[in-house]
Formats: C-alpha cells, structure tokens, sequence
C-alpha cells in the first residue's frame, strides 16, 4: 500500500544539494515501529539525518541525490514494511516546493502527493481509497471494532461451551475449533506481523512477544487465556491508539494558529485562497472573527485583536492603520486590509509551528535515559523468562515444566515497556506545548527539564527588567551653547539608530532633523556616535566617549541617576541630555517569584553608569550588579559566573537582539519579546513572546510540573511491572494482570501526562 503517487521529479543540481522536508505519518501509534522507522530512513546512503517525533506522529528528513516527492516514496515503503496503515503526508509548505521543482505543464493525476495543508480541492482516488473498495473479507480485517466484537462473541460462545451444562453435549474438537478461530480473528494480525518481522531481525517486539505467550498458552492446554489475554491486549492497544490520539489533538488544538484561508483582494475581487499563495506586497481583507494568516501592515481600518494563541495575554489589543499586525492573531471587531510584508513560510505564525514542532528534536535527558534503559530492559526480561522456564523444571525437585513455562509466558507478556517510551516524550512534548499557550516558546525538553536545575539568573537591564522606553527628562547646556542647540545635534547624530535612547532623544526633538548636511558618519561601538555636520565635528556619546577624545576643559559631571547622553562639538563640551528608563511592572513579582521558586542569585548586567545600576539593583532587591559594560563584558562575566564551581544551571534573560552572544553562551538563554524578532528565536533556548520578564516564572513551574509528572509515570510504570513481575516469578499472577501492566499502564500514563495541558500551575 502506497498512499503517495510518484512524480516526474527532477533532474537537476538542485538534487545535489541537501533538502530538509518534513512528513506526516497518519496512523502511528506504536512506539517501537517509530524507532525502527526511524532507523530504517537514517540506514539510507542519502540520506543525512532523520528525527521521528513521535508525539507530534511527523518525522524530519535531510537528504541529497532525491526529491521530495521521491523521498515520500521510499519512506511510505518503509512503513509499509514496518507497521502497514500508516500513511505518509507530505508536509504543505514541502509540498509547494516540490511542485516548484516539478515540470512545467505535469497534470498527470498520478503526480499528486496528499498534502496537510490543502492547496486546491482537487483529489484523486489513492491506493488506500481503493483498497478500503475491496472484497468483504479485507474490510472486515481492517476494521478492529468488527474484529473485536466477532472474535469476543466467539470467545463467549467457547467459554459456554466448555463450562456450561453444554460442556458435556458438544465435542472437544469443536470448542477447541471455537478458540482457535475465535483467537485468530483478534490476534491474527499481530501474528502475521510478528512472521513477517521475524525475518527482518525483529524479534524483541511486542507482537512477537504476545505471539509466543499465547501460543505457549495453547501448548499447555490454557485456551480460554490465550484468547482472552489476545482480546484484552487488542482492547488495550485500541484505548491506548486513542489516549495518544487524544493526547495529541489536545497539544495542537493548544497550539491551533494555523491559519486556514487568506481573503486575498487582486484586481477589485476577494478570492479565499491558501496562505501559501499570497506574496509579500499582496493585500489581503481580514473580516472580524477570523484568523490572520500572514504578518502585515494595517492600511484600511482599525480593530482590536485577540493576541492570547501568540503570547498568552487575556486583554484583547488595539491596532489602527499603519500598525503591523502578526500571523496567529484573531481579528475581534473592524473589517481591516493588510499589505503583507512576509509569505507564509517566513511568518511569525509559521516559524512558532515549526519551533515547537521541531523542539521534541532536543530529547531531555530523562528521555534518552529511558529509550537506552528499553534497549536493555526487553532483552533482559526475555533472556530472564527463557531462564524461568528452563532452569527449575532441570534443578529444582518437583518443579512442574508446564507451571514454569506458564510464569515465563506472563514475563514476555509485561518485557515491552510501552508506558515508559510512549507517556515520557508525550509528557515532555504536552510541556512545551502547555509552555507556548502561555506565551513561551521552549526549543527542546532538554531545556525544558534543565529549567528545573536552575540557581541563578541573570538580567540584562534595558528592555527587559526595565521597559526599554526612554524618556528626557532635562536638556542641559554649557560653554556658550544653547539646549536646543544640543537637543537638535543629538537627535541628528541618533537618527539613524533604532536604540530605545535615540529613539527617545528624536522623539523629544519633536522635529525631522536634517540629513542633507551629514558629511560622514561613523559608530563607535560601546562609545557612541562621530559625525562631520555643516562642517562641524559632533560627538554624541557616553562619559568614555569624552575620555576616548580627551574632553576635559569645562566637562560637567552629570550627579543624577538616570542615562546620559554626552554632547561634544568640535571638541568642545556642549551639554548633557538625561533621560529616565520605566521599571516593568510584573519585575518587582518577578523577584519575587524566582526567589520562591528557590533561584539563589539575581543578577544584573548592563551597560548603563555603575549609579544607575545601583540603583536598580537597590530598588528590585538584586544580589549583585554590573554597570557600564560592553556586550563583549557580558559575556566574559556570564563566562566567569558559569566557571564557578558547585553551582547550578544559569539562565541569562536579554533583548534577543544586543544580548545575542550572551544568550548562546548561557546554560538557558531567554529572549523577551520574541515576536517577530529572528535574532532572538535564532539565538535563545526559550523565546517570551511577550515584554513580560515574570513569564520566566511560569516557564520554571511548568518545567518543574512537567517533571514531577513524567517522574509518576516513571514510577507508575516501572513500579506496576516490578510487582507484576515479581508476582509472576512467584506463581501469583495471571496473563490477565501481565497485559495491565503492559497496556493498561500505558493508557494510564498517556492519560496522566494530559495533566499537564490543564493542570493549573502552583502559585
């Protein structure tokens, strides 16, 4: 079975060169069929590297020497060969690509690969769609519900018959007939599958393992619990396929910014087309009550927006034109038009999908403790079994082989562990997705867990303890010049940067400044700004600017504590401009907060006078502080606090933008205000998507309820196994509690780690 068709492909360099795509696997639902999958498409000679998240049920290829469509092909028969029903979709925005590549003029209906993302509503019957046509007897293979219902009816029939006054009526053979055909329409699939893996070398496979206990059942003359664990296990299997369905549909509904349609406007009409196929420059209508699918700018109307899927704040925002608007948001009121500025794949709303997509990428270390630990456990546990059925029937006196042989069938029956691979990715995933609805992007569990170890944190000041949002507050002259002078040559050097401090002197000049007279100019970096203006020498900086310069005669020493800004004319001290930043308002809690939660140090760096740093640290109740620093001290201070020794995870909080070295360096680095901000998502492990520096304290409660969740499944799971199994090497358990540990354990798990979509977090 093929649920994708071959296209023309390609023939071109194009195919040289590494190509990333992403396909969905519909129908995967087994653990130990992800990981073969997985290792199946990296054993390829083309293909680089292979991740299988299998929460999301998606997988990620990097690959040369083939196309996207080709990839399909050979991955769909991969899992053909592996789990047959799963279904490979390729990915939207992968899919476009791929026919951008195709011939030019192929219609061939054969040439069409399934897409999650529909482009047109053109469809073609598949191979699935054909197959689900065919006889009677295939359709009822394939339906479990109707499998399940016939073979437990049978197994009733059987059971009556063998204990019942009609026991003595109806001969052995056709009760025995009555359990074999009874067990073969619930289990028959798991055995083909367990022949046909057999001879691939897949033997340590639940479906193996449930086919020789069972069988071994048979051979001991146990029919009615051959069948009966086969029917139990088949239920089992079903409600688990649905706990991760669940599980999954509840993270994306969490996560539900996809934007379906776009109202694009071209030539005076609407037409609702694919977000996919509108280009920046495109204007588009975005009616009240709808999704915006792209980012853009407002240039018709003004509205009020729903921004909680993006950065989890409840207050609905107001936009009026010329206001840029972002992917994701939900359009509350007002008929508006937006000129896009970005396509699809580059939008705000696709990048946070692909980011936590990609972020089970990052496995925690819980995580890769556990898929060794299964790469040990089920052997053991079979090797183990093989020894209790073998070993006292030959050593012990009166050891019966058959009662032995019987508590070697329950081991086999609990070695999968299922609950321990399927709840504890889940967990982790289920974290970072409750993390994004509330406005924090998590790149990995691996940062997700280590939030729990983290003892210090460190601050960069502006924009992120403080609201980054200068404002003068006195214009001071001296040597002769005049403040408006002073004022009018500063907001001329500043025009040209986008820093809160310039934007805050321009704005105070209240005026366009002349940029026609502008000679030369140049940025000293950590210094401040050298211009030639009218052919006057202007320098507009902080106190080493004046040191650098030797600017000594008539230098006034500024005695406040706010930001100043020097101003130098031809070498001559001209004045000062003071300015006053805004503490946030959620800093005060957030200290609070951290300090609750058992953080050791808070720390500040900024690059702001040692006074003015002082005084902040004073006022938030900081442990230590850094002032007048470059971004290269930053990081040679955040270098020395992680040498020290015996101390936990630190975690540095900065801009995104400046703070970028910082942030790569830190054990955890946290951007604020993220949206739309490539530096920050590029450089950060955790992206804020708003200017909220407390939501570093949701993310370390949601980090440390992740935790204690995956540790109960942990627990759960290994504890259940650990009872049944000592009770069945002691002849006290039955097959039936052997599959509970096995698959009841794992729906219980699953269903434990959906706790943490709505569990409400510790304040």
């Amino acid at each position: 079975m093929s649920a994708v068709n071959s296209g023309k492909g390609i023939e071109s360099d194009s195919l040289q060169k590494g190509i990333k795509a992403g396909y969905l696997l519909k129908g995967l639902n087994c653990t130990s069929c992800a990981m073969k999958i997985e290792m199946a498409v990296k054993e390829l000679p083309f293909v680089e590297n292979a991740f299988l998240n299998f929460a999301a049920g998606k997988i990620n290829i990097e690959f040369q020497g083939k196309d996207i469509g080709e990839m399909a092909l050979l991955l769909q028969d991969i899992c053909d060969r592996t789990e047959p029903g799963i279904e490979v979709v390729i990915k939207g925005k992968d899919m476009a690509a791929w026919e951008e590549g195709k011939e030019a003029g192929s219609t061939d209906p054969q040439d069409r690969l399934k897409l999650d993302i529909p482009l047109d509503k053109e469809r073609t019957m598949d191979s699935t769609d054909r197959e689900s046509k065919g006889t009677g007897l295939i359709s009822f293979l394939r339906d479990e519900k109707q499998r399940l219902v016939t073979g437990g009816l049978l197994f009733l029939l059987a059971l009556l018959t063998r204990y019942s006054s009609l026991a003595e009526q109806v001969p052995f053979w056709l009760n025995f007939s009555l359990f074999v055909i009874s067990y073969l329409i619930v289990g028959g699939e798991i055995i083909l599958t367990a022949l046909r893996n057999i001879p691939r070398g897949i033997i340590f496979d639940e479906n193996f393992l449930m086919t020789i206990a069972t069988f071994g059942a048979f051979a001991i003359g146990e029919y009615p619990e051959a069948v009966a664990v086969m029917l139990f296990y088949m239920v089992g299997e079903i409600l688990q396929d649905k706990a991760v369905e669940r599980s999954r549909r509840s993270i994306k509904e969490l996560m539900d910014i996809r934007p379906d349609y776009a109202n694009l406007k071209r030539n005076g009409k609407i037409q609702m087309v694919d977000p996919g196929q509108v280009q920046a420059g495109d204007e588009i209508i975005i009616r009240p009550g709808e999704r915006v699918p792209l980012d853009g700018v407002i240039i018709e109307g003004r509205t009020m927006v729903d921004t909680s899927a993006l950065t989890g704040e409840s207050l609905p925002r107001s936009l009026d034109t010329g206001d840029e608007i972002l992917s994701g948001m939900v359009n509350k009121e007002g008929l508006i038009t937006v000129r896009v500025s970005k396509s699809y794949g580059d939008s705000t709303v696709a990048r946070i999908l692909e980011l936590v997509e990609n972020s089970a990428a990052r496995k925690a270390p819980t995580e890769e403790f556990i898929s060794k630990f299964a790469g040990y456990y089920t052997p053991i546990v079979v090797y183990a079994a093989l020894a209790i059925a073998v070993l006292p029937p030959l050593f012990v006196p009166g050891a019966v082989f058959a009662d032995w042989f019987y508590r070697a069938l329950i081991f086999l029956v609990i070695s999968c562990p299922c609950a321990l691979v399927v709840s504890i990715p889940l967990g982790f995933f289920a974290g970072i997705g409750r993390a994004s609805r509330e406005g924090i992007l998590v790149k990995g569990g691996n940062y997700l867990e280590a939030l729990n170890k983290v003892e210090r944190v460190v601050f960069d000041k502006t924009g992120t303890l403080t609201r980054g949002v200068f404002v003068v507050e006195k214009v001071k002259a001296f040597n002769g010049f005049v403040e408006d002078e002073v004022l009018e040559l500063a907001a001329i050097a500043e025009s040209h940067s986008s820093h809160p401090i310039a934007t805050a002197i321009v704005a105070e000049y209240a005026a366009v400044p002349e940029q026609e007279k502008i000679e030369s100019y140049q940025e000293l970096p950590g210094h401040g700004i050298r211009l030639l203006y009218d052919g006057r020498e202007i320098l507009v900086g902080n106190d080493k600017l004046l040191q650098e310069y030797n600017i000594k005669d008539g230098v006034q020493i500024y005695d406040g504590n706010g930001t100043v800004v020097y101003v130098v004319i031809d070498r001559d001290f001209a004045g000062y401009i003071s300015l006053t930043d805004v503490i946030r308002e959620d800093a005060h809690a957030t200290m609070r907060g951290l300090r609750d939660l058992g953080i050791k140090e808070l720390i500040m760096l900024t690059g702001d006078r040692k006074a003015v740093a002082e005084e902040y640290a004073a006022n938030l109740g900081l442990d230590a502080h850094y002032g007048e620093l470059l971004p290269e001290d930053k990081v040679e201070i955040v270098e020395g606090l992680l040498q020290e020794a015996g101390k936990g995870k630190l975690l540095f909080a900065g801009d995104g933008i400046n703070d970028a070295p910082v942030l790569a360096r830190a054990d955890i680095g946290v951007a604020m205000g993220g949206v739309g901000s490539d530096a920050a998502i590029e450089a950060a492990d955790l992206v804020l998507m708003t200017d909220e520096p407390f939501r570093i304290v949701t993310a370390i409660r949601i980090a440390g309820m992740t935790s204690r969740i995956v540790w109960q499944n942990i627990i759960l799971a290994l504890g259940v196994k650990g009872i049944v199994l000592l009770l069945g090497a002691a002849g006290l358990a039955t097959m039936w509690m052997a599959v509970f540990a096995d698959v009841g354990v794992t729906v219980l798990a699953v269903l434990n780690s959906l706790r943490i979509l709505k569990k409400p977090l510790a304040e």
